[in-house]
């Protein structure tokens, strides 16, 4: 295992997007996927594609982390949890703790249908179109059971429903949430989702319409913060659990290219998705201006979208802030708390000048 005393985070996949980005720079970020080391401790936000790869490129396994934290259940944040409980189990110890994965809950209800659809969608899996973290693990597990099973009965591998705890995140029921009438309630104060030895982890509601609920998560330690957005538009309760933050992991999108891929198409199905991305993600200037707001040290733009959008234009916004702009490639080393200062950070050029 990579061993590195201060706390800081790996940017293990930085493309967002439930697909795999093709053309020029295609293959160059994997699935979101961000690793937060403090000590010899790893935690996991996000299951992106290729974050198994992505772990043991950095130096980790899965036996290394204490924890998976799912912002929401968005497929290209969740796509490798399966891998990572499956093909983890030879990496997970006889006697180490059950490996923590910890999400959103049922949503409870299904979304309103786009107001562009002529006639209302069927849901897929009517029974039960909602699961929740715990549900979708369960299920995961079961799908693959005939593997499972033969390592379990022939090979006596340990059961992943033994190595792997997966819970839902309680919404503090004073907050008024609600998945379609208020997903993101109004001043809501960050409320606590994990605590052990090396860190406390905070949580609130952020906006990513129409999934529900959806969560940023902060990190905080001895030495110092992390916050990480998950997937939002511009949303106050962002701020203020990014309140003086070291390090702003935040989402972006490049609007650009949504007006090049969907503008020219005359179809509901293409104005739709450009609803979605007008009402769901965050631009870098809107980046910037939050960052600002909460006073962050260092704004790093992950989950990017398109992932091969080239990097200067990621980097071209980084004047307008303040601290420290980053546009990590992945695999990059992000440090925080005190330990930053011994650290020499990357400015936008060098991070421009290294790849």
């Amino acid at each position: 295992m990579h061993q590195d005393a201060r706390p800081h985070v790996v940017t293990l996949g930085t493309a967002g997007g439930p697909r795999w980005w093709t053309g020029e720079n295609a293959g160059q970020r994997a699935g979101i996927a961000t690793a937060v080391v403090v000590g010899s401790a790893v935690y996991l936000v996000d299951a992106g594609t290729g974050v198994g790869n992505q772990l043991m490129k950095a130096g980790y396994d899965v036996g290394d982390l204490r924890g998976i934290f799912l912002t929401h259940l968005h497929s290209d944040h969740t796509i490798d949890l399966a891998s990572l409980a499956v093909f983890g189990l030879f990496s997970v110890a006889e006697d180490q703790e059950p490996i923590r994965i910890i999400g959103p809950g049922n949503r409870g209800a299904l979304p309103p249908a786009s107001p562009r659809a002529q006639t209302p969608p069927e849901p897929l899996n009517p029974a039960s179109p909602t699961p929740g973290t715990a549900e979708m693990f369960e299920r995961l597990m079961h799908a693959h059971a005939t593997d499972l099973n033969d390592r379990i009965i022939d090979a006596l591998r340990p059961s992943p429903m033994d190595r792997f705890i997966a819970s839902d995140i309680e919404i503090p029921a004073a907050s008024g949430y609600h998945p379609n009438e208020n997903p993101t309630p109004a001043n809501l104060e960050p409320f606590e989702v994990y605590r052990d030895e090396n860190v406390t982890v905070t949580a609130t509601l952020v906006e990513h319409p129409p999934i529900a609920p959806a969560f940023a998560f902060r990190f905080d330690t001895a030495e110092g913060s992390v916050t990480i957005s998950g997937d939002t538009a511009p949303c106050e309760n962002l701020v203020r659990l990014a309140r003086g933050t070291d390090v702003l992991l935040h989402e972006a999108i490049d609007f650009d290219w949504v007006e090049r891929s969907y503008g020219g198409i005359n179809t509901e199905a293409a104005r739709a998705s450009m609803d979605h991305h007008r009402k769901s993600h965050t631009s870098p200037a809107q980046a910037i201006a939050l960052a600002e707001r909460a006073e962050a040290g260092t704004l790093a733009l992950h989950h990017l979208v398109p992932g091969t959008t080239p990097l200067e234009v990621w980097l071209s916004h980084g004047a307008g802030f303040s601290g420290t702009y980053l546009v990590p490639h992945d695999l990059d080393t992000i440090y925080f708390g005190s330990s930053r200062n011994e650290a020499r950070d990357l400015t936008t050029t060098e991070m421009a000048a290294t790849r």
